[in-house]
C-alpha cells in the first residue's frame, strides 16, 4: 500500500493515474462501519481502479479542541496496518491543519478526490460532510460529482444489536471495559501495540519487571490496571497484567501502557509488542508506601492469572 503524507496540491501530484474508488474519513478505530466503506470500494473498483482511502492526522476533533477530544482508538501505525490488511492501494494521511480546514467542499473536492485521487467513484456514509465548517453533505458531493465527473455512492449504517455503530459507541464500550462488546462493533478484539521502550526499571526492582510502550494515541480510551494476552514479534499470546495510564503511585507523568509476562524474564527492548484487553481489574491508584502498592500488584497478578485461566488464549 502507498502512503501519501504531502498537502493537496504539494507537488501537482496525481496518487492514482488509473482512476479510483476513494473514501474518505476519520477512520479511527477502523470499526465494521469503516470496514464496510472499504469493502464497498473494493467491490466497485473497475480493473486497473485503484482503492483509496483519505484520512486525517490529527483527527479534526484534536486539531479544533485537544483538551476536549475523545479518545483515540488507534495509532497512525495500526490505522495503516488495519488498511493494508482490507487490501487498499493508496491511503492519502493529510495533515490536518489551518489551511485543510480552510479548503471550502467545492475546493477539497477539486483538490483531492479529482486532482489528487482521480475519482472516479467516491464511497462515504450516510451522514458523511466535508469542506470548511462541514459545509459539504451528501447532496453537495453529488453536486460536485456532476460537475467534475465522478458518482457518489453512499453506504448504510452497519447495525450491531440494534445500534449504529460509530467509534464513539466503541470508546463508550471501552469505558465500561466491556471488551466483548467492542470486539463485536470492531469486528475484531481492541488491542494496542508498539517497540518496547526503556522505563524506569521500578517494577523489576519491586519484583514485577514490565515491557513498556509509549502510549501514542493519547488521550487514550482505556485506563486502569487490566488482564490482557500479550505477543512479542507476532510470536504466541502469553497471558500478562498490564497498567495503561500515568502510573500516580510512582508519580508518573508520561503515560506508558506497562505489560508483567507472568513466569517470564527476557530482554525484549525495542521488540514489537500487541496486547489484547480481557477484563480491567481497576481504575489507577495512588499508594502511600511501595509495601501497600506490592501488596497491590500481588494481588492483581493472582486476579489477572485466575481471568486468563478461564480465557481462550487468542490464536491468530
Amino acid at each position: 500500500m502507498r502512503v501519501i503524507r504531502n498537502r493537496p496540491g504539494q507537488d501537482g501530484g496525481n496518487y492514482a493515474p488509473e482512476g479510483s474508488v476513494v473514501t474518505v474519513g476519520n477512520f479511527d478505530g477502523l470499526h465494521r462501519g469503516h470496514v464496510a466503506l472499504v469493502e464497498r470500494s473494493r467491490a466497485l473498483a473497475k480493473s486497473g481502479e485503484k482503492v483509496a482511502v483519505v484520512t486525517f492526522e490529527p483527527l479534526p476533533a484534536a486539531y479544533f479542541n485537544a483538551e476536549k477530544a475523545p479518545g483515540r482508538l488507534n495509532t497512525v501505525y495500526r490505522k495503516l496496518s488495519i488498511l493494508r490488511g482490507l487490501g487498499v492501494d493508496v491511503t492519502w494521511l493529510m495533515r490536518f491543519d489551518e489551511q485543510l480546514a480552510s479548503l471550502s467542499a467545492r475546493d477539497f473536492a477539486l483538490k483531492v478526490l479529482v486532482e489528487g485521487m482521480n475519482a472516479r467513484t467516491v464511497v462515504v456514509g450516510h451522514d458523511f460532510h466535508f469542506g470548511r465548517g462541514k459545509e459539504g453533505n451528501i447532496k453537495t458531493l453529488r453536486e460536485l460529482g456532476n460537475e467534475f465527473g465522478f458518482d457518489e455512492e453512499i453506504v448504510a449504517p452497519v447495525m450491531v444489536g440494534g445500534e449504529r455503530v460509530s467509534s464513539s459507541g466503541v470508546r463508550s464500550c471501552l469505558d465500561a471495559a466491556d471488551f466483548e462488546a467492542a470486539a463485536r462493533w470492531l469486528g475484531r478484539p481492541f488491542r494496542m501495540g508498539g517497540h518496547v521502550v526503556f522505563g524506569q526499571a521500578l517494577g523489576r526492582k519491586l519484583g514485577y519487571p514490565t515491557a513498556n510502550l509509549r502510549i501514542r494515541s493519547e488521550p487514550s480510551p482505556l485506563t486502569g490496571v487490566l488482564a490482557t494476552w500479550a505477543r512479542i514479534n507476532g510470536g504466541p499470546w502469553l497471558p500478562s497484567v498490564s497498567n495503561l495510564g500515568r502510573r500516580p503511585a510512582v508519580g508518573g507523568k508520561e503515560p506508558l501502557l506497562e505489560v508483567h509476562f507472568f513466569d517470564f524474564d527476557e530482554d525484549i527492548y525495542g521488540q514489537r509488542l500487541d496486547v489484547q484487553f480481557v477484563a480491567k481489574l481497576r481504575d489507577e491508584l495512588d499508594f502511600d508506601r511501595m509495601e501497600a502498592l506490592v501488596e497491590q500488584m500481588k494481588k492483581d497478578d493472582k486476579a489477572a492469572r485466575e481471568i486468563l485461566a478461564r480465557t481462550d488464549r487468542p490464536t491468530d
